[in-house]
């Protein structure tokens, strides 16, 4: 098992819905250990950079939409095997194939209102932390 740092975005529907702390507290249940928390707003050059692999499909304005309806919420989670683990706890992107029990089945509403982004390999995962957070502002315990 190898130590491990992911990204959690909270988009804008769990924000609006007040649905952080319940997801917060279902992740440090799960034994994942914050090492950074802070809210932003998300400009379109980050946006840009972070969904580059969509950001020449013609949908990808609808999701830069989605994600300025509202600050979100960036967060760096530590633990064994954090990026599978988080994934396994939200479920599939599709919060309508999710199976109940799940972050994204209990709370998400489909691939776009899914309550939140997750890191989806450690290379992922290290540049996103990077990109959303600060080396001052990541915290070890």
């Amino acid at each position: 098992m190898a130590l491990e740092t992911t990204l959690i975005l909270f988009k804008p529907d769990a924000v609006t819905k007040n649905l952080t702390g319940q997801v917060l507290s279902r992740f440090e249940g799960a034994g994942l250990k914050i090492r950074g928390i802070k809210m932003m707003q998300l400009g379109d050059a980050v946006l840009k950079e972070h969904y580059a692999h969509i950001a020449d499909k013609p949908f990808f304005p609808s999701v830069q939409g989605f994600m300025q309806q509202s600050p979100v919420i960036a967060l760096a989670l530590e633990g064994e095997n954090a990026v599978a683990h988080v994934r396994d706890l939200l479920g599939p992107t599709d919060s309508k194939a999710a199976a109940k029990g799940t972050i994204r089945g209990d709370l998400g509403v489909d691939k776009m209102t899914n309550v939140c982004h997750a890191s989806d390999s450690t290379e992922a995962a290290a540049a996103e932390v990077k990109r959303f957070f600060k080396a001052d502002e990541l915290f070890q315990f």
